[in-house]
């Protein structure tokens, strides 16, 4: 949002033009000490080399840059140099100081100039009020430099330019009318240019703009007090430093501050400051009246009632300000205000607090990432750990890293408030994002306990049915062998000894192949609940498909319908149990149904509990329904694949 770049731009002009300056105002301050008042000597030096120092820093991007080189020359050698010369008394000291006391006007037009064109040198349809500007300042200039009434301005008193037949009054009156109203003109083109623009030409405009309102109020505060008071320099020099910088920001860093806090803050803290003096005032009369004038009592009292007064007032006089000043401000701070409100009525989830934050900023790609203590590492609120990249606000409470909002939006000072405004919602999501972590490892230590377990189980397993039961049928083999070799007569004897060893070991093979079945499911649900509604003294109806799943989630429905048949057997007086399995909405749904007595409960130690222990460490749920009288119901849902 620049012009183009000056022919001058690869020249070192700006540097030069800085140097002269420089040099200038070290004659000057040096010639001019103790001739002049301190605060003329130093503070209007420092404000020629601010301008040309900006000036050489802007150069290469606007105009501007140019027009501050070139007068802050101008005011170096003209008005500082030229004014030392002059109270120096030196060859051409009159001379010298004339033009010093006429330099002014020249300097006023540069400020017409810079209203108009900034940033990009542009003037548009305010060109005219150039020409306007330029006629005025001639005129004005011929009616001051050349009027008789300059002369109280010299040592002697007379003016050595003056002409007594030039109606130099006239002149001056019509020339300085013109000008003051071009360079009022010139910041109502300023501020019209600032209402409709935007982007970034508006952030560039809103800070020169502000400082701009606050010359349009030192300036003729300034020059109406110029032969009353010493502070009316003071106050212009001020104000026009102010100016350079403000500009030299816009153009360069207009995004390094936040201008609306500064604006608003601005306004709040005179607003405040008149309020506070006007209520110390109010408490002096008041009590002095009844104490006694002189009274300490009144100082006293009003030293109170200001201290008192500055808190809450300073807030309320803010909340106003911002309302008109800072609209952002104000809207994001009410924003997160009832997001809070909503949050502790329940109406609302901490977690949404990271939207909150990119409606009221603007900023979609916020995000919001809390710090883990524990492990020490940012996690985003869905618990996925996250690496801290580009612009952020780290967020504290009570001296305690909560975590930090990385954020695209250049205004950080408001991102910064509103982050802090929402402390308490952010500090919420960051317990609940650690005990979902912990709950969520706490399952996963579960799950991995019953896969060690399911593991040992296999290797039991194998051991059995490659070790102890291949033995035992080794041994059974080697029995009927020795019984065929018997001849004699107590063979018959031996023979049946021997066969009872063999049933003995049936029985026992029997046994372990019972076990092993029980330990692992070679054929899927279906054959192992047919199996064991076979082996089960009840009348059992197994519903159950031929599908396979995942083992660790056949094992859970395998122990489930064990254990709920188990319990049916022993402690339900049942008759008759119905046991199916089906799948439903990605889950594994084992019910076992039976017709006793009911009254069972999940208790400490029991067996149910245990089943709810296995179900829920695969992220499932078990329940029982047993009113007494009416039967047990036992249902598990287990989360599968098939």
């Amino acid at each position: 949002m620049v012009g183009p770049a000056h022919p001058c731009d690869h020249e070192p002009v700006p540097t030069l033009v800085f140097a002269l300056t420089v040099i200038a105002e070290l004659g000057a301050t040096a010639l001019s000490w103790g001739f002049e008042p301190l605060y003329d000597t130093v503070m209007y030096a420092i404000y020629a080399i601010v301008m040309a120092g900006a000036g050489a820093l802007i150069a290469r991007r606007s105009v501007i840059g140019w027009l501050f080189l070139w007068f802050a020359l101008l005011n170096a050698l003209a008005a500082d140099l030229g004014q030392a010369w002059g109270l120096r008394e030196l060859p051409g000291g009159p001379i010298a100081l004339w033009i010093s006391l006429t330099s002014w006007l020249p300097s006023g037009f540069g400020w017409i100039l810079t209203f108009v064109l900034f940033p990009d040198g542009k003037a548009g349809r305010w060109r005219p009020l150039l020409w306007v500007g330029g006629i005025s300042t001639v005129l004005a200039m011929a009616g001051w430099a050349f009027s008789p009434d300059l002369g109280r301005s010299f040592p002697d008193g007379r003016n050595p330019m003056a002409v007594e037949s030039l109606p130099t009054a006239a002149v001056f009156t019509v020339g300085i009318t013109l000008f003051l109203a071009a360079l009022g003109l010139s910041v109502l083109a300023l501020i019209l240019r600032f209402l409709r623009s935007e982007g970034i030409r508006r952030q560039q405009l809103k800070w020169f703009v502000f400082a701009a309102a606050l010359a349009g109020v030192g300036l003729p505060m300034s020059f109406a007090l110029w032969y009353v008071t010493p502070a009316a320099g003071v106050i212009a020099a001020v104000v026009l430093t102010g100016l350079v910088v403000a500009a030299c920001l816009a153009i360069l860093r207009y995004r390094l501050f936040d201008v609306d806090v500064v604006i608003s803050r601005t306004i709040s803290y005179g607003v405040l400051t008149v309020l506070l003096v006007a209520a110390y005032a109010v408490t002096v009369v008041v009590v002095g009246t009844a104490a006694g004038r002189g009274s300490s009592w009144a100082t006293a009292a009003a030293t109170l009632v200001a201290a008192l007064a500055f808190r809450p007032l300073r807030a309320r006089v803010q909340d106003v300000v911002d309302r008109r000043f800072n609209r952002a401000r104000y809207d994001a701070r009410r924003r997160m205000a009832d997001f809070l409100e909503a949050l502790r009525a329940g109406r609302a989830a901490p977690e949404e607090v990271r939207g909150v934050l990119r409606e009221v900023l603007a900023d979609p790609g916020l995000e919001l990432l809390v710090y883990l203590p524990e492990s020490r590492e940012h996690v985003d609120l869905d618990g996925r750990t996250r690496a801290v990249t580009g612009s952020r606000v780290v967020i504290e409470r009570d001296g305690q890293p909560l975590g930090v909002v990385v954020h695209t939006t250049p205004q950080a000072a408001l991102v910064r408030e509103v982050v802090e405004a929402g402390g308490l919602a952010v500090e919420i999501a960051r317990l609940r994002v650690e005990l979902r972590r912990q709950l969520a490892e706490v399952r996963a230590s579960r799950a991995r306990i019953v896969a060690a377990g399911d593991a040992e189980r296999r290797r039991i397993q194998r051991d059995l049915h490659d070790g102890a039961q291949q033995r035992l049928v080794a041994i059974g083999l080697a029995l009927r062998h020795a019984q065929h070799q018997l001849t004699t007569d107590a063979a018959d004897q031996a023979g049946r000894t021997i066969d009872d060893a063999v049933a003995e070991l049936a029985v026992a093979i029997g046994e372990l192949r019972d076990l092993a079945r029980g330990l692992q499911l070679d054929g899927g649900l279906r054959p192992a609940f047919d199996d064991l509604a076979r082996r089960t003294p009840l009348h059992v109806q197994v519903r159950a498909p031929d599908e396979r799943f995942a083992e660790n989630v056949e094992a859970a429905a395998y122990f489930v319908g064990c254990e709920a048949l188990t319990n049916a057997v022993k402690h339900a007086k049942a008759t008759t149990v119905a046991l199916t399995v089906a799948q439903r909405d990605g889950n594994l749904v084992v019910t076992v149904t039976d017709d006793g007595i009911g009254g069972a409960a999940p208790s400490e130690g029991s067996g149910l509990t245990g089943l709810a222990d296995r179900v829920a460490a695969l992220g499932g749920t078990l329940r029982v329904d047993s009113a007494p009288g009416t039967g047990t119901t036992v249902i598990a849902e287990v989360p599968c694949e098939s």
